[in-house]
Order: C-alpha cells, then sequence, then structure tokens
C-alpha cells in the first residue's frame, strides 16, 4: 500500500518534517502519475510503500518511520512526458556530490540571540558584500581566496571589524543553491538550501568552531558544540547568529524576479514531469527570460506561496531581519505585483519589523513604498540612484580641474527633495553596489570605483583621496539609508569579480597594512558612521539645502529634528583650495561645534589640517535665509560638520 498518512494533516509543511519517529514529505506536483520518496530509509527502493499519496490541491504527501536528521533523499517523479528524480524544492540543504536532498532538524541550532533588537529602518547602514569573494584566510593567516572562494563561516573572521566599522546590517549577495561554478547568486535553483560551496568541510572545521565560540565567549555566551556546526544551513545560521550578538542585522537578497539559468533535469523546472517544449508548462516559470532564467508563473497561486514560503522560510529558520528583493521592476513587468502586494503583507504580519527592500526602476519609485491599500507594494524601503548619479556627476566635473565647469544643482536636488517618498528615509542610497563594479558586465553598464572616479589618473592621489571623501560624507550625512559595497570602506579602486583565484580582482584587505591611504580612509569611515550614528539629525532629521555657490564650488545643507534643537550643518566643497573668511548662513546664533573635519583624514592626524578650531560663533544677522552668519575655514575638497551647542552645554550628540 502507498506510504502512510499518519502524522499528515492540511497544515503540513511543505518539504520534510522530522516528527514521530520519522519524516513527513509534501511535494506540489499536479500532473504527475505518480511521485516516490527514494532515500537512505528505504534504501532508495521504489516500492509501492514507497509512493506518496496525491491530493486534491496537487500535494503529494506521506510518512516515512525511520526517516532520521542528516539523511539523503529525492522524489522519484513519473509524469506524461519523462520519468526520473527530482530534488525537493523546500530542500533544507543539498550534499554536494549527487546533489540529494538532506533531511534537517531546523531546531537543532541552539540560537543565542534572544536579545538582539533589528535597528530601526531609519537607523540602518548597510554592508553589501559576496560571500565567495569577500574574505578568507587560511589557518596560517594567509589570503585563501586565491585558491577557493570564501564560505560562510569566513565570515566570522570579519564580525569585529564589521563592529568597529559601524554598519548597523550586512546584506550578503544571494545565499541559495547554484548551479555553476561560480555566481553572484542572482541564478539560483534552489531556493531553500543555502549554496552547498559556501559551507566548510567536517575535516575543516576546528579552526572556525574556535573562532565562533572565542567571538561568543566575548558576549558572554555559552559555546557551540561541534556538531552545531555540521552542515552548511548550521553554518549560516552560526554567522546571522554571531552577528546577531554583536549588534548588526542580516538582511538577506532574495530573487523572486526569475530563477536560473542552468536548472538541469532533477530541479524544480517541469517538476511533475510534463513534456519539454514549452516552458508555460513547467508549472513554476514562464516562456518569458531574464537575466539568463526564467521568470516565475505569477499567475499561478501555488508559485505564489512558494516565494511567500520561502520568506517566511528565512524569518523564520534563519532569524534574518528583512530582505532585499531584486528586480521588483520586472516582477511588475511580468503581471506580479499582486504577488508583491501578498508577499509585503505577509510578512508585515509575520514580523513586522522586517524590513523589506525593493529594487524598483520604475519612474516612480515612492509608488513602491505605498501600502497596498493605495495600489503600491508595500515595502518599506526602495533602491535609489539619484544620489549615486548626483555626485558621480559633481566628481566628475571636478576631475577637469578648477576652472571645469562645475554645478551642484544635482546633488541640492537629491539633498533637498525626495519626491514620492513620506520620509526620506524611505530611500536607500549608494555610490557603489555589486551590479555597478562587476568586472564581466559591458562597459556601459558599470561605472568605476570612487576612488577611481575621483582621479582616473591615480586612484591613490591626493585628489582621488579628497574627493572620495567628500563623496562618502555626502552619502553618510545625506538623507536615506546608506548602503556601502565591500571595499568601499577602505578605498578599494578595482572593479570586483565572483570568481576565485584572480588577485587583480579580490578586494585587497592587505593594502590596510601597507597602504597608508587604505588604513587613513578606513579610518575616515568609521568615524564617517559614528558620526551619522550619533547625531539624530542625519539620521531622520529634515533636510535644507540653504547655500550651493558653483564657482566655489562650496555647498551646505541644514539638517534637523523639529523641536529637538540638535541641529547640525554640513559643508561641503570640490574646490580645490582652501576658503578662508568663508561668509555662510547658520540656523541660529551662538556656538557651534565642528565635530567632524575630513581634512584631519590626509596622511592621519594631517599635519596641515584647515579648520575651524573645533567650534566656531555664529551671530545674529540673516545670510542664505537663516537668521545668523558665521565667518568660517572651508578646507580644500572636504566635508565639515557642525554640530550645535545649546546654553546647556549640549552639542547634539545622543
Amino acid at each position: 500500500m502507498p506510504a502512510s498518512q499518519t502524522h499528515v494533516t492540511r497544515d503540513t509543511a511543505m518539504g520534510s518534517t522530522l516528527i514521530g519517529g520519522g519524516c513527513v514529505f509534501r511535494v506540489w506536483a499536479p500532473r504527475a502519475n505518480a511521485v516516490h520518496v527514494l532515500g537512505d530509509f528505504n534504501q532508495w527502493q521504489q516500492s509501492e510503500a514507497s509512493l506518496l499519496v496525491k491530493r486534491a490541491n496537487g500535494h503529494w504527501t506521506g510518512f516515512f518511520s525511520g526517516a532520521r536528521e542528516g539523511q539523503y533523499y529525492k522524489y522519484w517523479v513519473s509524469g506524461p512526458g519523462s520519468t526520473g528524480f527530482k530534488r525537493d524544492p523546500y530542500a533544507r540543504e543539498l550534499e554536494g556530490t549527487v546533489w540529494n536532498c538532506v533531511i534537517r532538524d531546523p531546531k537543532s541550532y541552539p540560537w543565542h540571540d534572544s536579545e538582539f533588537k533589528p535597528p530601526a529602518f531609519e537607523d540602518l547602514i548597510i554592508y553589501q558584500f559576496h560571500i565567495g569573494s569577500y574574505y578568507a584566510v587560511d589557518g596560517q593567516g594567509n589570503d585563501a581566496r586565491l585558491g577557493r572562494r570564501g564560505r560562510f563561516l569566513d565570515v566570522l573572521d570579519r564580525v569585529e571589524y564589521l563592529v568597529e566599522l559601524g554598519v548597523t546590517a550586512v546584506q550578503p549577495l544571494p545565499i541559495v543553491e547554484f548551479l555553476t561554478r561560480f555566481s553572484q547568486g542572482y541564478n539560483g535553483v534552489d531556493y531553500f538550501s543555502p549554496e552547498f560551496s559556501y559551507g566548510i568541510d567536517d575535516n575543516e572545521l576546528d579552526r572556525y568552531w574556535a573562532t565562533a565560540n572565542r567571538l561568543l565567549s566575548l558576549r558572554g555566551k555559552s559555546h557551540l558544540k561541534r556538531e552545531n556546526l555540521q552542515g552548511v544551513a548550521n553554518q549560516l545560521r552560526a554567522v546571522v547568529d554571531i552577528l546577531h550578538v554583536y549588534g548588526i542585522a542580516v538582511l538577506f537578497d532574495v530573487v523572486y524576479n526569475h530563477a536560473g539559468g542552468d536548472f538541469g533535469d532533477e530541479s524544480l523546472f517541469f517538476i511533475d514531469r510534463l513534456p519539454y517544449g514549452n516552458n508555460n508548462d513547467s508549472l513554476y516559470f514562464t516562456d518569458q527570460g531574464w537575466a539568463g532564467g526564467l521568470v516565475f508563473a505569477y499567475w499561478n497561486a501555488g508559485v505564489r506561496q512558494f516565494l511567500i514560503d520561502n520568506a517566511k522560510f528565512f524569518l523564520d529558520e534563519f532569524h534574518v531581519d528583512g530582505f532585499r528583493y531584486d528586480e521588483v521592476s520586472v516582477i511588475d513587468r511580468f503581471g506580479g505585483w499582486y504577488f508583491c502586494q501578498a508577499l509585503t503583507q505577509t510578512l508585515r504580519f509575520a514580523a513586522p519589523s522586517a524590513v523589506q527592500i525593493a529594487e524598483f526602476w520604475n519612474a516612480s519609485k515612492g509608488f513602491a513604498v505605498k501600502p497596498p491599500s493605495a495600489g503600491g507594494g508595500g515595502f518599506d524601503l526602495v533602491w535609489d540612484d539619484r544620489m549615486r548619479d548626483a555626485v558621480r556627476g559633481v566628481l566628475a566635473q571636478a576631475t577637469g580641474g578648477r576652472d571645469a565647469p562645475f554645478s551642484w544643482s544635482e546633488v541640492a536636488s537629491v539633498l533637498g527633495s525626495a519626491p514620492g517618498f513620506d520620509y526620506p528615509w524611505r530611500a536607500v542610497a549608494m555610490l557603489e553596489n555589486h551590479d555597478l563594479l562587476l568586472a564581466s558586465h559591458a562597459e556601459s553598464d558599470k561605472r568605476p570605483r570612487v576612488a577611481a572616479a575621483a582621479d582616473p589618473s591615480n586612484p591613490r592621489s591626493w585628489y582621488a583621496r579628497s574627493r572620495a571623501r567628500v563623496a562618502a560624507g555626502l552619502l553618510i550625512t545625506g538623507p536615506g539609508v546608506p548602503m556601502l559595497f565591500m571595499g568601499q570602506e577602505f578605498l578599494e579602486d578595482k572593479y570586483w569579480d565572483d570568481s576565485a583565484g584572480g588577485t587583480d580582482l579580490l578586494i585587497w584587505w592587505k593594502g590596510l597594512s601597507v597602504d597608508r591611504a587604505m588604513s587613513d580612509y578606513l579610518r575616515f569611515m568609521r568615524e564617517l558612521i559614528a558620526l551619522r550614528r550619533n547625531l539624530d539629525a542625519l539620521r531622520r532629521g529634515r533636510v535644507n539645502v540653504y547655500h550651493s555657490w558653483d564657482p566655489t564650488r562650496v555647498l551646505a545643507f541644514h539638517r534637523w529634528i523639529e523641536g529637538s534643537g540638535r541641529d547640525v550643518v554640513v559643508v561641503v566643497s570640490l574646490s580645490e583650495v582652501t576658503h578662508y573668511g568663508y561668509a555662510l548662513g547658520f540656523p541660529r546664533p551662538g556656538r557651534w561645534i565642528e565635530c567632524f573635519n575630513s581634512d584631519v583624514y590626509d596622511n592621519w592626524v594631517n599635519p596641515a589640517t584647515a579648520g575651524n578650531g573645533g567650534s566656531l560663533v555664529a551671530r545674529q544677522g540673516g545670510m542664505h535665509g537663516l537668521p545668523a552668519h558665521a565667518d568660517i575655514i572651508v578646507p580644500a575638497n572636504s566635508v565639515s560638520v557642525f554640530s550645535y551647542m545649546s546654553p546647556d552645554g549640549g552639542a547634539g550628540v545622543r
């Protein structure tokens, strides 16, 4: 007789579920003629007992007594077009030889993050990186990326570095299983399985186990057992867990606009094994292509549920704090707007604090963050290229020399307006990202690193260093949630790539110990980020660009929170000369603390720093539309930040 239906209910989860001394399996294959489960627990022998029972909704179910954690399995599907193995679309893990599915107990990892609270949306400072190319060293501390890709547990070696940098969230590029040797992650196929090649083999585990326990001990947390780190899924959990223990949120980059390219015969593509030919018959996909793969069939409720289940899975089983949704504009283009609304509403109910970020390149970005009740997508934040383009634009003008045409107009517009957004922080602002810097992209689709854009002839010159500080200063002190791309924080000037072994495209960690420009810039970024975290007005305050004077290349803007008295003024210069006695309006008379001056960080501590001696006094008398003014020193190619000191001595620093 077919597989037992013991422990099977209408609420039984998809995939494999350990229960009652065995395992329940559930798979959606509505047009299959028969579906068997074959695995270690039945010696991979097909029989009547391995046959699942088909339900009215096209789900096949069965309970297998004795099936246990760590055993391998696959579905054997007989359909109208073919017969053969299929991997479980909901498999929690794959093994890396013939890609068997692995039964896993999601409760086997002992979490330590119960006290972690994710940052408010406006407090996010996001760090984007690629697991495979970010960081990896061998047991002797040598760069291991020359021979292999980075892996999940390699991130543990950068946890303290990320804390010192000051970012509040990390966003790895997609981490789900892909079939190619190297990948950015945007061609995933097995959506519930972390990429196998990002896992550490058991014989290499001891060093990482020691690192994990050292980090936990430093925060007063209990140690992990070695077996807690066995299996790639638990290794990923450990990284999320320890980042949480250190106060850093984790956002997953998920791709719900397409899957594949390379599907192979055993994937969810044509899972119920209709004849190949018309991709609209593949169940999960359409015949529409995108980025080398196929667009999901959003018209199908089962497909929509699969993708929503995937997001909930990462929230529940990996404790992630939110998502960056790849190319939502493509989902919209192919009829998936209702799916977007269902996705964001479901997750809002399940995890209200989880941030949902849309990559949405339609003309009206604000539409993505409108509530579904108003026809919007219900996302919290949206990627925004206005800061990127405006800042890169003025950098390009500045490279023409002191006499070249120059205009602040685009930068002033980006700083002073947020079209379509109810709050400026709904825009995720960036100067660099994975797409923009990928070496293999066509020249028309990529842009140089900021250091190279700041001085194309020499990315280590004073012009490059100082202009790059201006660019970062505008990003970090301006409105919107700032996002950095790996290496940006220490003046990396190369493109990147997702393959292993090419030293010319790996971010240069060694530079922090041998290149003064890189170590100085990292110090600058750490202290600039700390400034944003300490001054509330820089994260959630209003913005008034009150001075934008192209002849002097000086721009100034006021940031404040109504009624707080903690006003901030940011003064930016892309002039090649220092301006002395520069008359500038200020929001109120009194003492203003010069709490940041980027000129200090050139050859730290810059012995020739130009600045205002740590503070200045603004006097009564209007200028530039503000009620007070001061004569200040504006260093060449600089960002200076002034915080108002109230009569009681407070300087607006939280």
